[in-house]
């Protein structure tokens, strides 16, 4: 409400009236709520508006033109009363209702929603209620749309404790008395329906209608279906449209029960618009049309599955004709709403299919199969291959066995018209393709569909079918037994078919057969989705043929890997009872069973995944490792236990070796990763070892980043495990005692170790704390995101558990002195006590991550540091921001400005006097941004202290300059900004990206106005810049000879300038070239063989027959211009020749003078100068002249 208000207040001086009466009528009732001593609420202002309205209308002041007073209180009533309390418009009632007219929309849509059940049925409120519905039919749209969102939204909100509104009987008797009103009028064609005034109000009465029709009472629905099919007969195209679309809205509506309240209606509407189709050449009415035929068949067969078998065939016969249709949409809708009919067959329809091919689906599917080959469907045979796909998607659904016998034609018919040269469709084929490979399985489909890939199938004249393969990759329900017995061997052969290229120098046959063999191999994961043959696929041989191509194929490796994986999680899915993906559509039990078959696989093959782990290179394991994870999760714990085992006596082995400097120590990372993968699974006693084998001085401080990155990752994973029991002060202590051998890689995952530690330390060991306080401060500041985030993690720790309570044991701290050796109490502020102790540090590198620190603490604790304490704090950390050290005062800025935004206003406002003038030393300083961070911490200080406050603490004048330089930029952004909103209210303003870390938005974000900045920032245009400006003055449109120009669409690619235009291009000499007319072929003289070597557009051969284009180079042009001079001779021997470079200079011609002539002299003019000996006497650049100290040679 504050924000309209503001948009009309400084219209009191506007020349236009019905800006200037509001205004000023709003200044008056400021003022007297001023004089009342009243705060300007919405009740009050609403107080004030209806006396002033109530005495404006006893005046008899009821004028209605611009500049008179009672529409400008009406104006600022529709503004105020949104924002009115319920209970005061309830209390009010009467008045408003005597006030005012239903007229007033905005008014009355507060009103209504504001009643309550009592007041639903008074006199006045129903009277307002059926004007307002009249207006919902005015021929003036912004009124119409009003008046319809009123109708709807009080429908929408009923008042307490009701369900439904009482309005809403009333609505609906209404809108049945217009539709009658409507339907018995004249009817009208041609010409004279687009001007009908009944088709006029049918449409405006639907747009009312289509969304309020959910809440009106669903008897009432029946009658309006029954009344919107009389619609179309008015012969008014958009009405019919809207017709059908409110009925499609009515057919797939539901109650609260899933129950459809038109159920009773359907038939008749199936009746009704089956026997009343459109004209084909209008595409609009026909989309709305069939797709009304879609959604009404549908819920037909959801209310009455009976009767709705024999309404398809009728459906479909009227619907399929307008494929033939020349427009697209009607096409595209025709074809979804054959796809929704034939996604609605039933058992019964789809085996009388098979048995009857005279029945419906028979009928069905012959139409679909010649239609592929009529030439009145040649333009619509992608939405026949769709609605082919959703014939099989159905078919398979009900009955698999029934669906190979119905479609066993119709992919053959479509894999043979996938192999034609001319077929325009091969998309679209193999999309539909693709579904009968997904539904009926390739056991089945490469049965229809032999693949033909080998030598001996092509010699027999069968064409090759490799554009099956890429469609083996989706799940399917062949078992995998197919893949072993079908594939296996084809693949082989097709290897050894490579081989043999290979070693012949068949290099492009060699690469074909690799393909084939690459994507047989790929759709190896599809057969692995609950294959119910697991026990028996999964064969001794089987198993090591995978194995093998694991460690031999990289090539192939990531398809296995996938499969693999795919065994083990689609079972486990299945047996939870959690699969999305089952084709096979086997059981709970029976994935259980294939479970319980690959648990005694697994210690075998661990063993193969763990060699190939170990075998690849460190960017291509994660899957391997996923691999193991997944098998591992199904192993048991004995089998876990012996694989563990296994790594540990292999990683024990191979230690002594590898922490030998300069020695390979790959190996015990490989088995330090398999530790990792395997720690979530391994026993409470198996942890327990592991820590123990992990925590040790020598792999702790080893010089290796990779061992010392996985040693603490593991000790920090299995402190979170909870699986072992650990001394956390002694740990802590020796992780203290060994920080000398620390790596930089490793000191995330030991932070992560320190603040897991720090959250199981016994209050009687908080004496350790201050060993870890350096490593962790100086770890703000390392270079690595998620190091400094896990430093700041530790800290915050260390805080929380000195907050929890308990004793410092002074004496037991290194390097306290006797005199401040007693105990004391742990606190959050005993602890920022010791952080203060970094503020002494010797590098300001220290000093710096010091003050960091205790800003993210201060940040973090604010409310339970004490007053006194932040006092301290901020006194302590201002010294600082008077020193000369760069990289110490950007991290005081920093906490100046939290301290702006954190701290309570009284702990600030005393050190005011030192604070402004100590920013102001570097408000001129660009180095490291500080003049715009200082300028933004003043923007943030404007905020929350007076401008007085801040500008006697500036001092000196020069200072004081630039406060006042930031509050103008402040006032002007602002200034602009509420230009802005004025110029587009519905504009919608920036809002900055958030960082997700609260201290990161405060420390580095800013609310600051970065237009104001940007002025300043920017540098003046220069004069280059202008030049640059200025070289698009002459640019024109490209005339290209090959196509025609677009102005319309793509011009802009078409600019271009005259330097671009004298610029050669790779190919822009083939459009010169000349034809043979009866061939077409391009015709090149002799000399093109010699262009083609030197040419932008030529190219050489390597040694190893590769294509090397010619480049593009200036060198390169400058030659063929070169070329193309000498070529031309003749041409140019006509033109005048250039004026030739003169070569003699004079000595002395540097000291000519630029105006004078020289001396005068009988042979001319020469200039006078004096030489120095050293330049009279040096050797000039011409074959070793010498110059007299004369000047003569």
């Amino acid at each position: 409400m504050e924000r309209a208000l503001e948009k009309i207040r400084p219209h009191t001086l506007s020349s236009l009236s019905h800006q200037k009466t509001p205004a000023t009528l709003l200044v008056a009732l400021e003022s007297t709520l001023s004089e009342q001593n009243a705060d300007p609420t919405p009740t009050a202002y609403f107080a004030v508006l209806l006396t002033t309205l109530e005495g404006t209308i006893q005046k008899n002041d009821t004028g209605m033109d611009e500049g008179d007073i009672l529409p400008g209180i009406l104006y600022l009533l529709a503004l105020i009363i949104p924002s009115v309390p319920k209970p005061v418009i309830q209390a009010n009632l009467s008045t408003v209702l005597t006030l005012t007219a239903p007229s007033q929309l905005t008014i009355y849509h507060s009103v209504l929603l504001a009643l309550d059940r009592s007041q639903v049925e008074i006199q006045g409120i129903r009277q307002a209620f059926a004007s307002i519905l009249q207006l919902c039919l005015d021929p003036r749209p912004k009124v119409r749309k009003r008046a319809a969102d009123l109708v709807k939204d009080v429908l929408a909100t009923p008042p307490s404790p009701l369900q439904h509104h009482p309005y809403a009987d009333r609505v609906a008797e209404w809108v049945n008395n217009a539709l009658v009103e409507v339907s018995q009028g004249p009817l009208a064609r041609g010409k004279q329906a687009q001007s009908s005034a009944n088709g006029e109000h049918a449409i405006h009465l639907l747009a009312f209608l289509r969304p309020v029709l959910s809440l009106l009472p669903r008897q009432s629905l029946v009658a309006i279906c029954t009344l919107l099919l009389s619609l179309p007969r008015l012969g008014n195209a958009y009405l019919s449209q809207s017709a059908y679309s409110a009925l499609s809205d009515l057919c797939t509506m539901k109650d609260e029960e899933d129950a459809r309240p038109t159920a009773a209606a359907i038939p008749e509407i199936i009746k009704a618009i089956l026997s009343f189709p459109p004209a084909r050449s209008d595409a609009a009415l026909s989309c709305s049309w069939i797709h009304l035929i879609g959604t009404a068949m549908v819920a037909y067969r959801a209310t009455c599955e009976s009767d709705w078998s024999s309404e398809v065939g009728k459906a479909w016969k009227t619907t399929w004709v307008f494929l033939e249709s020349k427009e697209a949409s009607v096409r595209k809708e025709a074809a979804q709403t054959l796809s929704v009919l034939a996604s609605c067959f039933d058992e019964d329809m789809v085996r009388r299919g098979v048995s009857d091919e005279y029945s419906t689906v028979g009928k069905i599917i012959a139409q679909s199969t010649q239609a592929l080959d009529s030439l009145a469907y040649a333009r619509c045979i992608p939405e026949i291959l769709s609605i082919i796909s959703a014939l099989i998607i159905n078919a398979a659904n009900v009955d698999a066995a029934a669906t190979e016998k119905l479609f066993s034609s119709v992919i053959q018919h479509i894999g043979q018209l996938r192999i034609e040269k001319t077929f325009e469709y091969k998309e679209a084929a193999d999309a539909t393709l693709a579904v009968s490979m997904q539904t009926l399985g390739p056991e089945i489909l490469l049965r229809l569909l032999p693949l033909n890939l080998e030598p001996s199938d092509r010699q027999t004249g069968q064409a090759p079918r490799a554009y099956l393969l890429p469609l083996l990759a989706q799940p399917h329900p062949s078992p995998l037994g197919h893949f072993v017995s079908y594939f296996v061997p084809l693949s082989e052969r097709m290897f050894d078919l490579q081989q043999k290229a290979e070693v012949e120098g068949r290099q492009s046959e060699s690469k074909v057969w690799d393909v084939l063999v690459a994507q047989t191999w790929t759709g190896f994961a599809a057969y692995c989705y609950g294959s119910p043959d697991l026990s028996q696929a999964l064969s001794l041989e089987f198993s090591q043929l995978i194995s093998q191509l694991l460690y031999s194929q990289p090539s192939l490796r990531s398809a296995i890997v996938k499969g693999l994986t795919a065994l083990v999680d689609s079972n486990v899915a299945i047996a939870e009872g959690k699969a999305t993906v089952n084709p096979s559509r086997i059981s709970a039990d029976h994935a259980r069973q294939n479970l319980n078959f690959l648990q005694t696989q697994t210690e075998s093959w661990l063993a193969v995944y763990f060699n190939v782990f170990g075998s690849v290179n460190r960017d291509s394991r994660n899957s391997i490792g996923d691999l193991i994870a997944t098998w591992v999760s199904i192993a048991g714990d004995e089998n876990v236990s012996k694989a563990y085992h296994k790594v540990v006596g292999l990683y024990k082995t191979n230690l002594p070796q590898g922490l030998v400097p300069g020695q390979d120590s790959s190996m015990i990372i490989t088995t330090l990763d398999l530790l990792i993968i395997l720690l979530p699974y391994i026993s409470p006693s198996d942890s327990q070892n592991l820590f123990q084998l992990c925590l040790d001085q020598t792999v702790l401080c080893s010089k290796d980043n990779g061992v010392q990155k996985r040693a603490y990752k593991i000790l920090g994973r299995l402190v979170d495990s909870n699986k072992t029991s650990i001394d956390s002060a002694a740990v802590i202590q020796q992780l203290a005692d060994w920080s000398e051998g620390l790596l930089p890689a490793a000191k995330k995952d030991r932070c992560i170790l320190l603040t897991s530690l720090i959250t199981q330390l016994e209050p009687s060991a908080l004496h350790l704390i201050p060993l870890l306080i350096p490593e962790a401060v100086l770890g703000t500041k390392e270079p690595s995101d998620k190091a400094r985030s896990a430093a700041f993690d530790l800290i915050l720790a260390m805080g929380r558990k000195m907050g929890q309570g308990g004793v410092v044991k002074r004496d037991m701290i290194d390097g306290m002195d006797e005199e401040h050796a007693q105990s004391a109490n742990a606190s959050i502020e005993e602890f920022m006590m010791m952080m203060a102790g970094g503020l002494a540090g010797a590098s300001p590198h220290m000093i710096s991550a010091t003050v960091t620190a205790i800003s993210r603490l201060v940040f973090e604790f604010k409310d339970e540091i004490s007053p006194q304490m932040q006092t301290e704090i901020f006194t302590t950390l201002l010294v600082f921001l008077t020193s000369a050290n760069r990289e110490i005062v950007k991290s005081i800025l920093g906490f100046v400005k939290l301290a702006i935004h954190s701290l309570p206003i009284d702990i600030m406002r005393p050190h005011l006097k030192e604070l402004v003038p100590a920013l102001l030393g570097w408000s001129h300083d660009h180095k490291n941004h500080f003049k715009t961070k200082v300028r933004h911490i003043f923007e943030r200080m404007l905020r929350r202290f007076s401008w007085d406050e801040i500008y006697t603490c500036a001092g000196e004048e020069e200072a004081a300059k630039v406060l006042v330089n930031i509050k103008k930029r402040k006032e002007r952004a602002k200034r602009k900004k509420v230009n802005r909103e004025e110029e587009s209210d519905d504009e919608v303003p920036a809002i900055k990206a958030k960082t997700g870390d609260a201290f990161e938005d405060v420390l580095y974000g800013s609310e600051s106005e970065l237009d104001s900045d940007e002025e300043e920032d920017q540098p003046k245009p220069s004069k280059s810049k202008a030049q640059n400006q200025r070289k698009f003055e002459g640019a024109r449109l490209r005339v290209d000879n090959d196509e025609p120009m677009d102005l319309l669409q793509g011009a802009a690619t078409q600019v271009t300038t005259s330097a671009n235009a004298r610029r050669r291009k790779p190919g822009q000499e083939a459009s010169k070239f000349k034809t043979d007319e009866d061939t077409g072929k391009m015709i090149i003289d002799e000399a093109a063989y010699r262009e083609s070597l030197t040419s932008v557009d030529g190219f050489k051969r390597g040694p190893n027959g590769r294509v090397k284009f010619n480049k593009d180079t200036k060198k390169r042009r400058r030659e063929e211009a070169m070329e193309e001079d000498v070529e031309m001779g003749d041409e140019q021997a006509t033109k005048a020749p250039k004026a030739k470079r003169r070569s003699d200079v004079k000595l002395g011609h540097e000291f000519k003078a630029k105006k004078a002539g020289g001396d005068i002299k009988k042979g001319g003019v020469d200039p006078y100068a004096y030489l120095s000996l050293s330049q009279a006497a040096k050797k000039g650049s011409r074959k070793g002249q010498r110059v007299g100290i004369t000047g003569k040679r």
